[in-house]
């Protein structure tokens, strides 16, 4: 290598540029060391050697950031810019490598050594190499258009490979890392293989982004065709007077399923619905179905939620606010909000209230939701016969219409409102299918998630539904509806809870409904307690509040006529407002009796009293039932009768009583339909008191179905039999063993007034039931 390949130069940094030999280019330097290097070089031969930096972001590069490999330059012109930068132009000379740096302080000067091509030993191949790379140069020029004809044309001109590889390798679209290290191919035949392989990548890369850029102007035409043909068809409509026409129906259609936050799939039905739609006439049947079905489906509230109020003291407040008593329901609903509050996770749960008519079953379930603050729908399902009601309609069908659960969603705005299900037991069936059935699915945590419904095909998520559901006899439910439900009942009302309920909620509420203040009417406490005794006789509450709004009507009446200025009510003139009393408060009989016992019944109405009377006449042993009695309750009196011919030595009974004597059982309010084992005992203490001639004791109550061999068995609704009997003023109650776990559900002011005995057999029943013989019968 000759001396002359060496020597000392100053070095230009070149940010984001790379010059190749033979290469002539504009320059701007405006970096103080730069410029330095470049006074220097025009005071020495005008030579300088450019190298590019490694990292772009370095605005002080040091030696490291700089590649060893760069281009020796002369500096043709330069040219002092307003702006202080310097305009310089450039000519690439030779290839050359630095080898030490000498200086670093004011500007770069190295010690460099120039780097020549390598000897022709393969020029016949350079030149096969050569052509093909300048065929596939024309070739990208075609495709790329961004390469001039006058720049390939001079290319062709080059004789020379290495310097054809350089002017190409400039043109080329390449980043500073990829020409540095085509740079760095001294050897020609390489570095034209390289430049091959470049213009092979560059081609496929500029034939893809052909195709993709064709394909984006076909739908751009496309997109803009459907522009221009909606706005051609929009300009018709508005000269025929169509106003919008169907065109903005659909957009707004379009807008409103965007905004609805359905889930994926219920939306991409919904746009295919849409654009079905679009393409159908107006003057089409169908297309009023499906513009149904589209508002149907971004009405619905899929993902809308309102949120919780998780605070126990509130939602005590509230219920306790709204309802006297029903403390069961009320822990009930504070457990739920006390568990959500810990997981904020808990799928609604399927409460049903049961109980009878006027105990406030369908308020507690309004104050629920205000407790919670979600929101409250309610439907009545008290007589609905079509499944279809529940589930909805096909759209095939003229008129259809999805289910009342949908349409109550819907109403509700939120997806997990407190649903009230009223009557649920008033449900039926007929041909057009079981609605109770179709209710399965919607009372099941786990599959009402994905609840389908006939008119909207998509599934529904109920699980975050709290669903309330109220019946008056859950007997006639289905087994498995109820299975899918917490029971909670609700007994009817204590004599003290009615006085409280009528104090705090029904007189104020009475008052302010017939235009009253306090300063004009004013209940005394024992007339509120002659009301509840002597004029009403029910579980609930209802009659009570006829009753008091009677009584207001009367005094409004008086006070507008000018008879008085205040109204007092008291337990006197509370007959002469209501006239006189309706029923019997006290004793349920007034003496001890043969052949009379007083049994305890459970009806849809809560409890109740009922008088069993035996009387005998001579005959031949015909047993006759009347009453209005179910099969059950006959064959209850039949086992009785049975029961009392097998033990008829031990009871002290003629043997053949059955041959000589005819015995008549009725159950007095004949009109009314009465069912149930539970008169059993009862059935067999009054007619063993009228053959024995042993009075029963009018103080005593009792329930219990009876077997052939005498044994008591268990019975339901023991609370509100034993409400009932405290009602009528009973003090003993027998009772089935079985059911003494019952006693503690019944209000403690209720079982202070009453002495309950429990009872395994008949024999124990007789020996508190009946009294002494009756010497007179």
């Amino acid at each position: 290598m000759s001396e002359n390949t060496k020597r000392n130069i100053p070095l230009l940094p070149l940010r984001g540029l790379l010059v190749f030999p033979t290469m002539v280019l504009h320059l701007d330097v405006g970096r103080e060391k730069s410029v330095q290097a470049l006074e220097k070089s025009m005071m020495d031969n005008s030579e300088i050697l450019l190298t590019s930096q490694i990292d772009l972001s370095v605005d002080e590069p040091d030696k490291k950031d700089l590649y060893q490999i760069g281009t020796l330059a002369k500096v043709k012109q330069m040219l002092k810019l307003p702006n202080g930068t310097i305009r310089v132009l450039v000519e690439g000379l030779e290839r050359a490598e630095i080898i030490t740096y000498l200086e670093e302080d004011e500007y770069f000067k190295v010690e460099m050594k120039l780097l020549f091509e390598d000897e022709k030993e393969h020029y016949s191949e350079e030149l096969a190499i050569m052509r093909n790379v300048l065929g596939q140069f024309e070739q990208y020029v075609k495709i790329s258009k961004k390469v001039s004809n006058e720049t390939l044309q001079s290319v062709q001109d080059i004789a020379e490979p290495g310097r054809l590889a350089d002017v190409i390798a400039s043109h080329l679209p390449l980043k500073v890392a990829e020409k540095q290290n085509l740079l760095e191919i001294v050897n020609v035949r390489e570095r034209l293989l390289h430049i091959l392989d470049i213009l092979n990548n560059e081609k496929e890369v500029l034939g893809l982004e052909q195709k993709i850029g064709q394909r984006v102007k076909k739908s751009m035409e496309k997109t803009q065709k459907e522009y221009y043909l909606r706005e051609q068809m929009k300009a018709i409509q508005k000269e025929l007077g169509d106003k919008e026409g169907k065109t903005g129906e659909v957009e707004e259609l379009r807008t409103k399923i965007a905004e609805a936050d359905m889930p994926e799939n219920v939306e991409e039905k919904a746009l295919k619905e849409l654009g079905r739609y679009e393409k159908m006439p107006s003057t089409s049947a169908e297309s009023s179905v499906i513009r149904n079905y589209i508002e149907w489906l971004v009405s619905l509230p899929w993902k809308e939620e309102t949120t919780d109020r998780l605070d126990i003291n509130h939602a005590q407040t509230i219920l306790d606010e709204d309802h006297y008593g029903l403390d069961q329901v009320k822990e009930r609903v504070l457990e739920y909000l006390a568990v959500q509050e810990l997981t904020r996770s808990l799928k609604g749960p399927i409460l049903c209230l049961a109980g009878p008519p006027g105990v406030g079953k369908t308020s507690l379930a309004r104050s629920i939701a205000r407790a919670l603050e979600r929101k409250f729908v309610r439907i009545s399902l008290g007589g609905v016969r079509d499944e279809a009601e529940i589930r909805g309609h096909r759209r095939t069908y003229v008129g259809a219409m999805p289910g009342r659960i949908i349409q109550g969603m819907k109403k509700a705005g939120s997806a997990n409102p407190v649903f009230l299900l009223d009557e649920i037991d008033k449900m039926a069936s007929d041909f057009r299918g079981d609605p109770s059935s179709a209710m399965l699915e919607v009372l099941d945590p786990e599959q009402n998630n994905a609840f389908g419904d006939h008119f909207i095909e998509e599934t529904y998520d109920l699980s975050k539904v709290m669903f309330v559901t109220t019946a008056n006899n859950i007997g006639t439910i289905p087994d498995p509806l109820l299975d899918r439900m917490e029971i909670i009942s609700i007994a009817g009302y204590t004599e003290i809870e009615k006085q409280g309920i009528a104090k705090e909620h029904l007189l104020p509420k009475q008052i302010k409904e017939h235009g009253l203040s306090k300063g004009k009417i004013q209940f005394k406490e024992d007339s509120i307690l002659k009301l509840i005794r002597y004029y009403t006789r029910e579980a609930g509450v209802r009659s009570l509040e006829r009753e008091i709004a009677t009584v207001c009507r009367k005094a409004a009446k008086m006070i507008v006529a000018g008879e008085k200025n205040r109204v007092i009510v008291t337990p006197n003139t509370l007959e002469n407002m209501l006239g006189k009393p309706r029923f019997r408060y006290g004793k349920a009989e007034e003496e001890d009796q043969v052949g009379a016992a007083t049994g305890l019944a459970y009806t849809t109405g809560g409890g109740n009293t009922l008088s069993i009377e035996v009387s005998l006449a001579k005959g031949k042993g015909e047993l006759t039932l009347t009453g209005k009695l179910g099969d059950v309750m006959k064959e209850s009196a039949r086992a009785a009768f049975s029961y009392i011919r097998s033990k008829a030595d031990e009871l002290k009974i003629d043997p053949d009583f059955h041959e000589k004597l005819d015995i008549h059982i009725h159950v007095p309010e004949g009109a009314t339909p009465k069912d149930g084992p539970s008169a059993g005992i009862t059935m067999a203490t009054a007619l063993i008191s009228a053959l024995t001639g042993r009075k029963v004791k009018k103080e005593v109550g009792m329930t219990g179905e009876i077997t052939l061999r005498g044994r008591v068995l268990p019975i339901g609704g023991l609370k509100e039999k034993a409400m009932s009997a405290h009602r009528a003023g009973l003090e003993t109650i027998l009772l089935p063993a079985e059911n003494e776990k019952d006693i503690e559900d019944i209000p403690e002011s209720v079982r202070k007034g009453l002495k309950f005995i429990t009872v395994k057999h008949l024999d124990e029943v007789l020996k508190h039931a009946l009294g002494e013989k009756d010497e007179d019968n």
